[in-house]
This record gives structure tokens, sequence and C-alpha cells, in this order.
């Protein structure tokens, strides 16, 4: 028997989410995660993701592969780098990325995270 191909584009049934209190520095950046597939490793996910515009401090232990679908975001590192995207950009963000995400105006992405174990 061979795994089934997961569509990423089909029903979604969301689940409310955001970043705790105390890392959230302006707006209030409710998000919404629909994960689509987990790999049976608990190492691999993907699916989609939508956020409310804000400002919260990241600190990342994943790998994640981002590609904006809607929407206008900033990301800086706590040196102060600044990069922007938007509908169509594609990046990934890497495992000990620290800083910050600014969501300008309502966004959404498709998401791929990996984390090693320790």
């Amino acid at each position: 028997m061979t795994a089934p191909i997961v569509p990423l584009d089909g029903p979604i049934s969301w689940e409310a989410s955001g970043p705790a209190p105390d890392r959230i520095l302006q707006g209030q950046p409710a998000h919404r995660v629909w994960n689509a597939f987990t790999d049976t490793s608990s190492q691999f996910f993907c699916g989609r993701w939508s956020s409310a515009p804000g400002k919260w401090r990241v600190r990342y232990t994943e790998n994640e592969l981002c590609v904006i679908t809607a929407g206008r975001v900033t990301i800086e590192s706590v040196a102060g780098e600044r990069q922007s995207f938007a509908a169509g950009d594609a990046f990934v963000v890497p495992a000990g990325f620290e800083g910050t995400w600014t969501v300008h105006e309502e966004c959404s992405k498709f998401y791929a995270i990996f984390e090693a174990r320790t």
C-alpha cells in the first residue's frame, strides 16, 4: 500500500492560535492554522497559516519554508537585518533565527516545517 498524496487546497478545518501574550509587541495577531500533514517521525509538518496584523517576537527551533499567498510581512533579526515579503514570495527561516515577525495586513501562507530531534 502506498501513502496518499495530501492536497493543501481542499476544505480547511482551521484551529485558532497565536503568539504567547508575552511575545506580542504590537496589535492583536490572531492566527489560524491548518496542519495538513505530519510525517510518522513527527519531525516534518506542512499546511496553511494566516494572521491578523501585529508584531511579535520569534525564536525558531525548526526550519520553515514559507510561501506567502496573501498580504505583506516583514521579518527582522535581532541583529537588525530586515526583509519584507508579499504574496508570491517564498523563503526559508532557519532553525536558530531570532527576531520579530510583523504582519502589515491580513496574510496567509503555506508552510513546511522540519524540526530535528535533539
